[in-house]
């Protein structure tokens, strides 16, 4: 009985959820690239694949977990770079947020060490609900545990809606800046035509740098910046990662409306053309006591499948693996 008690709570909590008409809040962003920033398509130059799995709240049983796919290239001859990515939400085995989408940005080159690159995106977004997997309260007999039937009806989700997202990135020397804007149409996922349980727009900005201590690169200390709005939501993130021949190591803060506090920190092994990373997110501080101690698990290998010439004409950034 406990058990589907949980359940219960849950599917309360996963509504609460959906009526406040966030994102999933995956951190930073550097490794959901162009579903970060638009214009972030191909900044790598080289083709990459990306595959990243997040465990929210882990050791709680709620059951919400991630995966991200997504593979960008810098493309010659379309003077940009271009990609797709996938993702998959599962909340608690009840819901699931599955997207995909394609962006493209275009790199102008002003000068010798100054770029813009302006990017768009578009995308779908189906959300599913599992009504096999929800109890609901009369469901359950108090002596014998859940009964069959239920008198309300609850009938099945399969919702899907179109989303845009564009953004602009400034590169000048090892400096690089993004701007961001997605969910621009407000899409109504939930597929109510309630107004509160459309997805909000995000308004994101992103800086990064890089610094070498010599020519060799063998040491690289990458700080990082981000700010996001939601709604009436707000969030931010201030850190760096430190990055040494083939591994790198990386702190970073995170604080949002509701003062609460977080610290994610984790690794990265460069093998070849393979980069395996690992991170992990626990709250520090949380208001009203809201969030348990362990926040996310996330573990992502990144692969370079093909070389791109770029002769010096696109400026290619190192994401810290984030």
């Amino acid at each position: 009985m406990a058990k589907h008690l949980i359940y219960i709570i849950l599917t309360m909590l996963l509504f609460t959820l959906i009526g406040n008409a966030q994102d999933t809040n995956y951190g930073p962003g550097y490794r959901n690239g162009m579903q970060t920033n638009p214009a972030f398509s191909g900044v790598a130059g080289d083709g990459q694949l990306s595959l990243t799995y997040y465990n929210f709240y882990p050791g709680k049983g709620f059951n919400l977990n991630s995966f991200f796919m997504s593979y960008d290239s810098y493309v010659p001859v379309l003077h940009g770079g271009t990609g797709f990515y996938l993702s998959n939400d599962l909340l608690g085995g009840i819901i699931r947020d599955l997207k995909a989408g394609i962006g493209y940005a275009y790199h102008l080159k002003v000068d010798k060490d100054f770029f813009i690159n302006a990017g768009l995106t578009a995308s779908v977004i189906n959300r599913g609900l599992n009504r096999g997997q929800i109890i609901l309260p009369d469901q359950i007999d108090p002596l014998g545990g859940p009964i069959l039937q239920s008198a309300e009806v609850l009938s099945g989700l399969n919702h899907t809606v179109i989303d845009i997202g564009v953004g602009f990135l400034v590169s000048v020397k090892n400096i690089s800046g993004g701007i961001s804007l997605n969910h621009f149409a407000e899409p109504d996922i939930s597929g109510t035509r309630n107004d509160e349980f459309r997805l909000k727009r995000k308004y994101a900005i992103q800086l990064l740098g890089t610094f070498n201590n010599d020519k060799n690169e063998k040491l690289t200390i990458m700080p990082v910046a981000s700010f996001e709005i939601q709604g009436d939501h707000y969030s931010g993130a201030l850190g760096s990662a430190l990055r040494y021949n083939l591994i790198s190591i990386n702190s970073v803060f995170f604080a949002d409306k509701e003062m609460n506090i977080n610290l994610q920190t984790g690794f990265s092994l460069l093998t070849g053309k393979f980069v395996l990373y690992y991170n992990y997110k626990f709250n520090l501080v949380s208001t009203r006591g809201q969030f348990p101690f362990s926040l996310l698990h996330q573990a992502g290998v990144m692969i370079s499948l093909n070389i791109v010439d770029k002769r010096k004409i696109i400026k290619t950034i190192n994401f810290p693996e984030l």
